[in-house]
This record gives C-alpha cells, sequence and structure tokens, in this order.
C-alpha cells in the first residue's frame, strides 16, 4: 500500500488538468462489475469507461494495483458503491482528494432510513445494496446526473439512455416476482457462503443466512458451520448456494456438515452476488445476472 500511495502522490504532481479530452471524451473509472454495467448503459459511446474490477473478483479484499492508480489518477470520474464495499480501496480514495477530481460513491444517494444496519462495516450499513433494483435506480440516476453535469454536451444522450435503461429494469423487477411468487413463502429459505442478499431478501421476504456474515473478510468457524447445518435440518431447507466471488469450499464444508447428521442438502448453483459473471455473457449485465440468479434459487427450492 505505501508504494501504491507514493505513487498516486507523484502522478498527482504531474497531472494538472480539469477534463480529460482522451477522444474528446470523459474519462470514467468504475469499481464493481454492477456498477460498471450501469455506467455503461448511461454513458454508452459518449465516455472513455474502465472498471478496476472484473468477473468473479471479491470487492470486500480487493487491493489496488499500481495499473489501477494510474487509471484513477487519469479518471474525470470515479464511480464506486461506497458503504466500505471496497474497504481497501478507502486509502487511495481519500488520497485522491482535492486532486480536482469527481469522486461518488452511489449509495450515498439512498436515504439511510432505508438501509440495512450492520456491525461489520465502518459504515454500519450493509453495503450490498445493488440487490434492490429500486436503489440500483437511483444509482442510475445520480449517473446520468453526474455525467450531464460534467459532459452537459452530451446531456441529452445520457437522459435518454437512462429512460431506456430504467425500462429494463422496471421489466427485471416484474419478472422478478412473478418468479418469485411461484415459491410459497414458507420456503423462501437462502442460505449461501456470505450475507450479501439481504436486500433482495427484504424486497422478496425470503429469509437469508450467509454463512460467513456480510464479509467475505470473515471466516465462518466449525460452530458457525454446526449452527447452520442445525438450522437447514429444522427448517426442511432443500439447498443451499454457492457464490462466484467466494469460494466453495465454505459451503461444501456446510453440506457436509448436515449430511454427518443424517440429513440431505443439494448445493443449488452458484450465485452471482459481489460481482458478475464474464463479459459477453447473460450474467455479465445486471439484468441478465439478477434474471439469472432468481431463477436459479426458485428452482432449486421449490418442492415438485
Amino acid at each position: 500500500m505505501r508504494k501504491i500511495i507514493f505513487l498516486l502522490s507523484f502522478i498527482a504532481t504531474l497531472s494538472c488538468k480539469n477534463e480529460a479530452k482522451t477522444n474528446g471524451k470523459l474519462n470514467v473509472v468504475t469499481t464493481t462489475t454492477m456498477i460498471t454495467d450501469l455506467v455503461k448503459n448511461i454513458g454508452g459511446d459518449a465516455i472513455n469507461i474502465e472498471g478496476l474490477m472484473g468477473s468473479g473478483v471479491d470487492p470486500h479484499l480487493y487491493k489496488a494495483s499500481e495499473g489501477d492508480v494510474t487509471k484513477l489518477v487519469n479518471a474525470d470520474v470515479i464511480f464506486y458503491n461506497g458503504l466500505h464495499l471496497e474497504g481497501k480501496l478507502v486509502d487511495v480514495f481519500e488520497k485522491m482528494e482535492g486532486q480536482n477530481k469527481t469522486q461518488v460513491a452511489l449509495a450515498e444517494t439512498i436515504d439511510k432510513g432505508q438501509l440495512i444496519g450492520s456491525e461489520y462495516f465502518a459504515s454500519n450499513y450493509d453495503p450490498h445494496v445493488w440487490f434492490n433494483v429500486d436503489f440500483f435506480k437511483l444509482f442510475a440516476r445520480k449517473v446520468t446526473q453526474v455525467l450531464s453535469e460534467k459532459d452537459p454536451e452530451n446531456a441529452k444522450t445520457y437522459i435518454q439512455n437512462e429512460e431506456k435503461y430504467f425500462e429494463e429494469l422496471d421489466a427485471l423487477k416484474k419478472d422478478i416476482q412473478g418468479v418469485v411468487d411461484v415459491l410459497p413463502k414458507e420456503e423462501r429459505i437462502l442460505i449461501t457462503a456470505h450475507d450479501a442478499f439481504n436486500y433482495f431478501g427484504e424486497a422478496y421476504d425470503f429469509k437469508v443466512v450467509g454463512l460467513q456474515g456480510l464479509s467475505t473478510a470473515t471466516e465462518a468457524g466449525v460452530q458457525d458451520v454446526q449452527k447452520l447445518a442445525t438450522f437447514i435440518i429444522e427448517h426442511n431447507v432443500k439447498a443451499i448456494f454457492v457464490e462466484s466471488s467466494v469460494p466453495k469450499r465454505t459451503i461444501e464444508a456446510l453440506q457436509q456438515a448436515v449430511k454427518s447428521k443424517d440429513h440431505d442438502v443439494k448445493i443449488g448453483g452458484t450465485l452471482y452476488s459481489d460481482a458478475l459473471g464474464d463479459a459477453g455473457t447473460i450474467e455479465g449485465t445486471y439484468v441478465g445476472m439478477y434474471r439469472y440468479n432468481i431463477k436459479t434459487i426458485v428452482s432449486a427450492l421449490i418442492n415438485e
């Protein structure tokens, strides 16, 4: 980290520009894959965009590379989640304050009264807010606002892209509800590697239990595994789920703990939580990821 901070300070002394004009477009840097996809939908071809994190990358543990620092220094606008999701990038963001750069923590657009509390994050809130589609729409509105202010010549394009994207998000909400309605409420128990789905659970009446808690930086102990195994048996949970950005060994250990108690639970599939799927796939977009997740969850949990 010291080397990166030194590099950041050094590059800052060489950078005096106010607006990047690479190809006449704003340079925008994003952190998570969800935010990258969102900004691409709003900015389209009117911006240059670089995402720091790729498919399967855990933002809780992500550390900036020297290349990342260069991207951040050369950016006009930086969009990130906030609420300490990108905890190890906080020092870098703080060092960049006062460098005539627009840094936007998108989660700050949400009324704190609507956030779920968490003692595991310095923000005291669960940062996995993108699993509430209405919150993600707030993200989109903020992105449109910031891009329009920084680049008024393309404001009309950004607004039109936002309107189109809102149509996609509204259709997504309708589709999610339609799939969820097939699953009886007593069967809506979602058990995953870590507690990333609380906002989803709140929106669609699921009881959500994560083996590792809200942050993947915390390790699940033997007692945690045994306690959750007992819960699975008592509630006759049919399936538990792996996450793409978390090693599957934790869920496999949970499955074995259930079997040791003479009970079976299947692994219902892999869910995308803190990162999207590979670029170019359906799961590589926010909308596609959510549709994939909900179909995977319901098809694994429903009693047929």
